[in-house]
């Protein structure tokens, strides 16, 4: 099987939605397709989480099927959005000084894609 990880770092939701369909669409076709998310992407969460948020419907999708691997540690933190990924139980991650490595992604397989 073939195995993605998108590490998402632009908080633009126009951008962070082809995240979405990606990682969705990945998996719809037998494909492993997750997401980290990174840098000013981690502020979108409380504004996902909210049911009238254009994204809403993909990224609980998203989320109930387990493609959202976690979020940077550091970033969450220095964005002000720690507890929102808590309450949305999406792991905070990230073992390279608070932030998640790609190296320990192409480990184990993963085409890393950024955007």
């Amino acid at each position: 099987m073939k195995k993605t990880v998108i590490f998402a770092f632009q908080g633009n939701p126009l951008c962070f939605i082809h995240v979405l369909l990606n990682a969705l669409n990945m998996e719809e076709q037998g494909m492993e397709g997750n997401i980290i998310l990174e840098g000013e992407a981690v502020n979108l969460v409380p504004k996902m989480a909210k049911s009238d948020h254009f994204l809403h419907s993909l990224y609980t999708k998203a989320k109930e099927k387990g493609l959202i691997f976690g979020a940077c540690r550091v970033c969450s933190h220095k964005m002000g959005v720690t507890e929102a990924m808590t309450s949305e139980n999406i792991g905070l991650i990230g073992d390279m000084a608070g932030h998640p490595a790609m190296a320990d992604y192409i480990k184990q397989g993963y085409t890393v894609i950024t955007l």
